[in-house]
């Protein structure tokens, strides 16, 4: 048996092992049903006892994009990122398409070249990209027009960008909660903010929006990393303020650490301080007291990205809730 060039077994190798045809071979290796189950366990016995390896790129090149997706994101722990992460790989194992994951280290230039550079590959398949900061917006705008690419966004999109985008409407939801907290009786809202592709998110421009459309006070904005850390030193900040009565936090992470800088100086949530989280994690009902808060449906946003990229199709998504806990209450001076 004569092994492919480099030394390693090939395709015909297998074939000639499992007394196939090399096309009867690849049937296997893309899993068609056009196999019968013996014909496929003779191929298989045969790739395990030459230890073959399919080659990526000649793979690819005979499937075409459509058979993987690979999604590039900056995060694969906080809950948003996960969370469309996973509604992506669900939807595309229903329609048996292979998922991989690149994570993009940073937005400097040469981590940004090299996400390209790997998606680039038709091997990457299809491409999502969850865009909710500045390396994954990045990567989405340089992307090469003849890459399938969609991105999940904050809301609004990113700019400079023609390509296909989805979002939750996170702004009005943002503005929803700060008219909530406004209806109770507090004076106004502040709000602790996560970062933002654009400087500025559509979370904090809902919350701004709701304050002047009532002619609050709009307050300087407590600018938290996305570690749990800057929203404590922000929260501390805040409960030193005895005119603080209500917060809007950027994601339910940042009500936590919030909500400790709080409790550390001595002024109870509600009774003191109005709190409200934004992604609805699945503790935030957990909490003491529980989080009122917004639910973002990521799974939901994941599945309509791996639709619009593979097919095309417009998914409808549900708009934003916010979901009333415990968090929440008049001002004691209103009582």
């Amino acid at each position: 048996m004569r092994p492919g060039r480099d030394g390693a077994p090939s395709i015909r190798d297998v074939a000639a092992a499992a007394g196939v045809s090399y096309q009867t071979v690849s049937r296997v290796l893309n899993d068609s049903p056009k196999v019968s189950p013996e014909t496929r366990r003779l191929v298989l016995d045969a790739i395990d006892r030459l230890d073959y390896r399919p080659n990526r790129a000649a793979r690819a090149l005979g499937l075409g994009r459509a058979h993987a997706v690979t999604v590039l994101t900056a995060n694969t722990m906080l809950y948003g990122y996960a969370s469309t992460l996973q509604g992506v790989e669900e939807a595309a194992r229903l329609l048996g398409l292979s998922v991989g994951v690149r994570v993009v280290e940073s937005d400097r230039p040469v981590d940004v070249r090299q996400a390209v550079a790997y998606v680039s590959d038709p091997s990457a398949g299809s491409v999502v990209v969850i865009a909710f900061d500045s390396a994954g917006a990045q990567v989405f705008r340089e992307l090469p027009t003849d890459v399938p690419a969609v991105a999940a966004t904050e809301a609004g999109g990113l700019a400079g960008s023609d390509r296909t985008m989805i979002f939750l409407d996170e702004r009005q939801a943002a503005a929803d909660a700060t008219r909530h907290l406004l209806s109770l009786g507090h004076r106004t809202v502040h709000h602790v903010a996560i970062p933002s592709e654009t400087g500025k998110s559509a979370r904090e421009t809902g919350w701004r929006e709701a304050l002047d459309e009532a002619g609050a006070p709009v307050p300087a904005v407590r600018q938290a990393g996305w570690d749990p850390l800057s929203a404590y030193r922000g929260g501390q900040q805040l409960a030193r303020d005895r005119a603080v009565t209500a917060v809007l936090c950027g994601n339910d992470d940042t009500a936590l650490a919030v909500r400790r800088a709080l409790y550390e100086a001595g002024r109870d949530v509600p009774g003191d301080v109005s709190l409200v989280g934004f992604d609805d994690v699945p503790g935030a009902a957990y909490w003491t007291p529980a989080l009122t808060t917004v639910r973002m449906d990521f799974n939901a946003l994941g599945r309509a990205c791996l639709a619009a990229v593979i097919g095309g199709t417009a998914v409808p998504l549900a708009a934003p809730s916010l979901i009333f806990r415990e968090s929440t209450a008049p001002p004691r001076s209103s009582s």
